[in-house]
């Protein structure tokens, strides 16, 4: 931690703020917001499942971590009985609440991706939309 005073005891604030300065732009490129990755898991699951992975990657890349619940929850949820689904969804929402943005990929929006796109219409975050090829739609 910076001190307002030199290796000599004399106040020197030049220097404590230029090191502020210092540690809070590098405090900043390491912070990583959390961004929720909206893409179709269901039709052909193997295939939406390796696009999710490849958005999830791109949000990496792209200095963000990546929410993905359709790549964690099916893991060990069954999405194909009622109450699982709708246990899932629960835990989308709460996930998608601890996110600065949500990002939704593909030109295809199924009623679990349409859901979670009002839900965040709802909360006023920001949703930004790209392509399958990770092109972003303005």
């Amino acid at each position: 931690m910076a001190s307002k005073y030199n290796h000599e005891g004399y106040y020197d604030p030049t220097a404590y703020y230029a090191i502020q300065r210092i540690e809070l732009e590098q405090a900043k490129s390491r912070f990583r917001p959390l961004v929720y990755i909206c893409s179709p898991y269901s039709g052909n699951i193997y295939d939406n499942v390796l696009k999710a992975r490849k958005y999830s990657r791109f949000a990496v890349d792209s200095k963000y971590i990546p929410i993905t619940p359709h790549l964690f929850f099916p893991q060990f949820m069954d999405d194909s009985t009622p109450d699982e689904r709708e246990l899932a969804m629960l835990m989308n929402r709460a996930l998608l609440s601890k996110c600065s943005e949500l990002w939704v990929f593909g030109s295809r929006i199924s009623s679990g991706m349409n859901h979670e796109i009002k839900r965040a219409m709802h909360k006023r975050m920001k949703i930004r939309y790209f392509t399958e090829e990770l092109e972003e739609l303005r």
